[in-house]
């Protein structure tokens, strides 16, 4: 595993090596290196106090008060920040996030006891290139399990973020989740609403970022975890959408994560927004005329429960927008007789920067409701598809896209700027959005003599 080490980090290892200190890897790196998978971040603990670190490395940084001094390096031409960790015992946890308070360690068994799971829990010596292990996760790597270390409902109880980890690197690594571990989520899932909405964010786009985000869906579900983030999601649990001659054959949520199953993109944000693309049909589910099942309007309530959801789990601004719009438009409809000006308006609805990931939602869609996989995109969708790439060309999707602006307009009409400036060319983009060839400024300007006569 030596060659696996970059230099940066040997360099790191041997000035505590150097200065009498006992230093380590460990955590997520040695697990990764042990699967080999490429290492995202380098964690290393030491006997050194955070006072000790700083004098080894006076360029570290030390803002907490969980004894992880952060040694900024480079790595591969990448700026890198490598945290040093103190060994730490830790009191007791009194609300499920924080401990009440951090003693530092005199043994790296003191330090490894108190993490998550026994995959997580390996240390590695880099000058002997031994892996130390005292919780057999190695064996565990080996059968693929997700273990706890030591008493699995403790280690929830201390933090009840473990519960989300549990199933996220269940779903990166494709493990199984140990039974007894399994049964300590189930048991201890109700302690998740202690957990911060951005932290359960991030773990939940984690999974869904995973090559096997509708398996983790499943797993967080059946954890009974699922309630406590998207329980929007859940209401569409045995809510039938079933219409003689219509093609869904699943309930609502099962229709929304095979949705998520097959969606074609990788953007988590995208995947997320397809997996509650339909969660308004719950609260708008009623009948027609004939007794059957209908959901009027259910793409407008989703939008709102969306926003809500977002802002709940503190998603910025810019991703709870783009989830919020693809859910609101994502009942487009498909008319081989469309414009090129209906067309545009469409993009300008959902954002140019939208279009490919609606076309994948709505995709996820139709495979989600039992379509046939040869059928993901019928030909009006790919007719519609091809108008849209067209029309995705240079072109006019705002007035600022106009060959003239609001300074030709003052000088041709010998006005004052004002809402009637904005008025004019308005009227100017509607024109030229009908026919793109009259986006010229020889027209436009002669347009405006025009529109003073």
């Amino acid at each position: 595993m030596q060659q696996l080490v970059p230099e940066q980090i040997r360099e790191i290892y041997q000035k505590f090596k150097n200065e009498g200190f006992e230093i380590y890897l460990v955590g997520g790196c040695v697990r990764d290196m042990s699967l080999k998978k490429v290492v995202k971040d380098w964690d290393l603990t030491t006997n050194a106090t955070p006072e000790q670190i700083l004098k080894v490395f006076p360029n570290g940084f030390y803002d907490n008060t969980f004894g992880t001094v952060g040694i900024p390096v480079k790595i591969q031409e990448q700026d890198k920040v490598v945290e040093v960790t103190t060994y730490r015992t830790e009191r007791e946890y009194t609300d499920s996030r924080h401990p009440s308070g951090v003693e530092w360690g005199k043994t790296l068994n003191e330090d490894v006891e108190r993490r998550d799971f026994t995959i997580n829990a390996m240390a590695y010596d880099i000058e002997e290139n031994k892996i130390i292990d005292y919780f057999d996760g190695q064996k565990d790597l080996e059968n693929k399990f997700i273990r706890a270390v030591g008493n699995a409902s403790k280690r929830f109880k201390e933090d009840a973020l473990r519960l989300l980890r549990a199933i996220r690197f269940a779903t990166q690594l494709e493990f199984a989740i140990e039974e007894t571990t399994w049964k300590s989520i189930q048991e201890d899932a109700m302690l998740l609403p202690l957990i911060s909405g951005e932290r359960i964010r991030d773990e939940f786009l984690k999974i869904l970022a995973s090559d096997f985000p509708y398996e983790g869906v499943m797993m967080l579900k059946n954890a009974n975890l699922l309630q406590y983030i998207l329980p929007e999601l859940m209401e569409g649990i045995k809510l039938s959408q079933a219409r003689p001659g219509r093609h869904h054959v699943y309930d609502v949520f099962t229709h929304n994560v095979l949705a998520l199953k097959f969606c074609p993109s990788k953007d988590p944000i995208v995947r997320f927004a397809t997996l509650i693309h339909d969660i308004g049909k719950s609260r708008v589910v009623g009948k027609d005329e004939n007794g059957l099942v209908i959901f009027y309007n259910h793409e407008i309530a989703g939008a709102r429960l969306a926003y809500e959801i977002c802002n709940r789990l503190h998603f910025s601004k810019k991703d709870r927008n783009k989830i919020v719009n693809l859910i609101r438009w994502h009942m487009f409809s498909v008319d081989e007789h469309i414009t090129d000006s209906a067309v545009r308006r469409f993009i300008r609805r959902i954002g140019v920067e939208n279009v490919r990931d609606m076309m994948d939602l709505r995709i996820g869609d139709r495979l989600g409701s039992g379509i046939a996989e040869e059928k993901a995109e019928s030909w009006r969708l790919k007719k519609f598809k091809e108008r849209i790439e067209e029309q995705l060309k240079p072109a006019p999707f705002s007035i600022n896209d106009l060959a003239v602006d609001g300074t030709d307009v003052m000088k041709e009409l010998n006005m004052k700027p004002g809402k009637e400036v904005g008025v004019i060319l308005q009227k100017l983009f509607e024109e030229v959005d009908e026919d793109l060839s009259k986006n010229r400024r020889d027209y436009l300007l002669k347009r405006l003599s025009e529109i003073r006569q």
